[in-house]
Order: C-alpha cells, then sequence, then structure tokens
C-alpha cells in the first residue's frame, strides 16, 4: 500500500477514483480548510460515499485485501493488529465498514473532548498492549491521526499504522513517521487526479492548475508538521 499501483490494485484503486468523482466527491475551484489546506484548486469529501452502501462495503474490501498484502510481504510494511481506531468524524465510517468486514473490533476517541491526561475518553472494549490501526479517510496535514494517536498511545495501546483513502501530499505521511507510524493511502491526491484527467473526466486546466499546486503546496510544506 505504500508503493504505487499494480495488477488488481490498481484496478481497485481506480474504480475507487472513478466512484469519488460519480459522487460529487471531488470539485475544482478555490477552497480554504483548516490551518493545513490555503486556496487549493481541488477539494475532495470521501465523507459522500456514505450516500452509497455498497461502495462503502467494496472499499472496505480493498482496504482488507491491500493490508492483507502487506502483512504478507517480506519486509512487512505493515504491523499486525488487534484493533481498529476510526478518527473522528470522517474516519469512523469507514472504520466501521472495515470492522464488519475483517471481523476486528472498533474502537474511537470520543471527538470535542479535551484533553486530559488521566482520561483519553475511548469508546470500545481494548486492554493496554494491543496494537491499534489507524483508520481515516483523508489526510492532510495529519493533526486529527496525531491526536488520536496520541490518546489510544496514554490509554498503553500501541500504534505504527494508519490507513486512508487519501492522501492529500500535504505533509501527513512526514508528521506521522516523525512519531513513529507509517502511512498507507488507498490514493495519494496525484494518482487520484492522473486516473480522473486520462480517463477524460477533469479538464487540462483544471488538471494542470491542481498538480501545480501539489507540486507547490504538498509535501514540502512544513509549516504545520
Amino acid at each position: 500500500m505504500t508503493n504505487g499501483p499494480a495488477g488488481g490494485q490498481a484496478s481497485g484503486r481506480f474504480w475507487l477514483a472513478g466512484e469519488l468523482w460519480q459522487l460529487g466527491a471531488v470539485q475544482f475551484g478555490d477552497f480554504s480548510l483548516g490551518r493545513t489546506v490555503r486556496h487549493s484548486p481541488v477539494y475532495v469529501n470521501p465523507k459522500l460515499i456514505i450516500a452509497r452502501p455498497s461502495v462503502l462495503a467494496r472499499i472496505a474490501i480493498l482496504i482488507d485485501d491491500e493490508l492483507r498484502m502487506a502483512m504478507a510481504m517480506r519486509n512487512r510494511p505493515l504491523e499486525p493488529y488487534d484493533l481498529l481506531a476510526g478518527v473522528p468524524i470522517g474516519g469512523l465510517h469507514i472504520a466501521t465498514a472495515l470492522a464488519l468486514q475483517v471481523r476486528t473490533p472498533l474502537l474511537y476517541a470520543r471527538p470535542g473532548v479535551l484533553q486530559d491526561e488521566e482520561r483519553p475518553h475511548i469508546e470500545g472494549i481494548y486492554r493496554p498492549g494491543q496494537t491499534a490501526l489507524l483508520v481515516d479517510d483523508l489526510a492532510t496535514g495529519g493533526g486529527s491521526l496525531v491526536d488520536t494517536a496520541a490518546r489510544l498511545r496514554r490509554a498503553g495501546l500501541h500504534v505504527r499504522d494508519a490507513v486512508v483513502l487519501i492522501d492529500r501530499e500535504q505533509g501527513a505521511r512526514r508528521r506521522l513517521e516523525s512519531i513513529g507510524i507509517r502511512l498507507h493511502a488507498m490514493l495519494t491526491m496525484e494518482m487520484l487526479l492522473t486516473y480522473l484527467h486520462s480517463s477524460g473526466r477533469v479538464t487540462d486546466e483544471d488538471f494542470r492548475t491542481a498538480m501545480h499546486y501539489i507540486e507547490r503546496e504538498g509535501e514540502a510544506r512544513s509549516e504545520f508538521d
């Protein structure tokens, strides 16, 4: 999952890109979201997949296949896990679908709770020493993933990997690596845009503008790392 798509993996990722487009989850314009995304020419909203349960179910199958393949590799870029940890809010529906697919217990850190050194405010059943796999829909600067990982670790859980549908390539990977977490993405923003452009869904102008933004504002940005 950490490498480019090949064979069946590629077809699954391209299917995902096409479904996101059909759902209207990929838009072009001028978007500023939070601290990390400023004047982006492209906006991706993976939360729209909840409108199609069949799509959500197939996404869970694709992620399961990718996780199994990663754990079977000789260098094992993904550690075995005991629990799935959905990152509120966008990661919860994906984590729930994946939990049903892989029959693995689910937990999540309650959103909107202030930092509490004594209580991590985690919903679910777990034991200190277990390993949790973070699950989210979108990674931008990595803030939500880092915050969730910190709360899980305070509860005595190990967190070494995170899986997301889309990596916007705006610092999340490097930020997570700095705290010992590997990021695995079904799609990067570049991969998503390249497929949509090559299949005739995105105009040349929108593609060039978006790719220029990625090159200019992508992983080179470090002020939020």
